[in-house]
């Protein structure tokens, strides 16, 4: 190999290692697997040792030493006799090394080089992109928006791209080409062909991980998000409590005068979002639950099935159902319970106070502490029924498949922080 051909054989090597950004090692590890599988096609087993600084490739032939009976190819072969000749001391198993004269090893030889090489390099702009990307299952990423087609957006995550569904982007955003975007990663796998990577912007993480981002208190512990449910685009309910003396939780996730909450409403197109002081009695919970309506009583009905009756006045019967029952059903999703709100005006509500004590069962108090240690994991027999009746009208893409779909389904009416 001249010096003219080590040359363009180094600013090959370079253009590889800037171009994907692994690591100039592995590239010239993948070069030397390549130049040892074209030389096995032609002369049997090699070795190949390529200089970093120069780019001089060396080429070795690999013969193994055997008895001389056994001697059968003289190509990955060495009788030991002859192999005593030039080693004395060699025994049978050890190598014979002999260098190889740089030659074309033909069209056939060529091709196998060439896919080692992409190979190689393939496994290793997969490898970066797991250590990179494969620990953001539901964390936010910062992408790129790229290209799109009729369903998907495709956002350039640096290493790879991310396919966020357009029916998983706010309602009403308008998104533009090569601008910067978050998202949320609802679905992260590595397979075979590589990392697939499935973003959403209308998932209830969206909002909690903004949250967390946004609110120091969040983000240190101080103030703990028990549960989060949204309806993307219109209003996300958030409960928060603390177990810090001398906090306010929800004030401090608030802000003076709006300031805090207001930084990740302009991350969401404005959506509403109310804050809700968690409280381990679930009647409590359920009426902070359905604010902004006042005046309610709860009735804990069942335990065990989480189902509460709502009584609430006339003027407040529109505000706790809210509009086309948004008000309530995300109350349901929040605080893990089948909510039915009723007026005075429908009830015996005297019949109600009687037959419901609401005194929480001991078990009950013991399941919730342990709900908190494991909310992410937690879906209420409520929030089961509002994901099968709200299911997606239509694939995401063609490259998205059946379980992606039916995950992304499931996932947009989940209750948990």
């Amino acid at each position: 190999m001249n010096k003219k051909q080590m040359k363009e054989f180094m600013n090959a090597l370079n253009a590889i290692v800037a171009e994907k950004g692994i690591d100039r090692a592995i590239v010239i590890e993948a070069m030397e697997q390549a130049m040892a599988a074209a030389y096995k096609k032609k002369g049997g087993p090699a070795r190949c040792v390529v200089n970093p600084d120069t780019g001089e490739i060396k080429l070795f032939s690999v013969r193994t030493v055997v008895e001389d009976e056994y001697f059968r190819d003289e190509r990955s072969q060495i009788s030991l006799t002859d192999a005593k000749l030039r080693v004395p001391d060699i025994e049978i198993g050890e190598t014979i090394e002999d260098p190889v004269e740089m030659t074309d090893f033909g069209r056939v030889a060529a091709g196998t080089a060439k896919q080692v090489v992409v190979q190689r390099i393939k496994e290793a702009e997969k490898e970066l992109i797991v250590n990179e990307l494969g620990d953001k299952q539901d964390e936010l990423v910062i992408g790129t928006l790229s290209r799109e087609d009729s369903k998907t957006y495709y956002v350039d995550l640096g290493k790879t791209f991310g396919l966020l569904p357009k029916d998983e982007t706010i309602p009403g955003e308008k998104l533009e080409m090569g601008s910067s975007i978050k998202a949320y990663v609802s679905k992260l796998e590595i397979g075979t062909k590589g990392v697939f990577i499935l973003l959403s912007r209308t998932h209830y993480g969206f909002v909690k991980r903004l949250l967390e981002i946004e609110i120091p208190e969040i983000s240190d512990g101080t103030v703990i998000l028990y549960s989060v449910a949204r309806e993307a685009g219109f209003r996300s309910k958030i409960a928060v409590y603390t177990e810090v003396d001398n906090i306010e939780p929800v004030g401090c996730v608030i802000g003076a005068g709006g300031s805090r909450i207001n930084r990740v409403l302009k991350q969401i197109g404005n959506e509403k979002i109310d804050v809700i002081l968690y409280d381990k009695d679930p009647a409590k919970f359920i009426q902070n639950a359905l604010s902004p309506a006042k005046d309610i009583e709860v009735f804990i009905t069942d335990y065990k099935k989480k189902e509460a009756i709502a009584i609430v006045n006339k003027d407040n019967l529109s505000l706790a159902i809210g509009k086309k029952g948004q008000n309530v059903k995300l109350a349901s999703r929040l605080t893990h319970y089948k909510i039915e709100v009723k007026s005075y005006d429908d009830v015996n509500v005297e019949e109600y106070r009687s037959k419901y004590t609401n005194e929480i069962p001991e078990e009950e108090i013991e399941e919730d502490i342990n709900s908190l240690e494991i909310a992410d994991e937690v879906v209420s027999e409520e929030t089961e029924v509002l994901e099968e009746s709200n299911t997606l009208e239509e694939n995401t893409d063609e490259a998205l498949s059946t379980d992606v779909n039916i995950e992304e389904e499931n996932h947009e009416e989940n209750t948990n922080a």
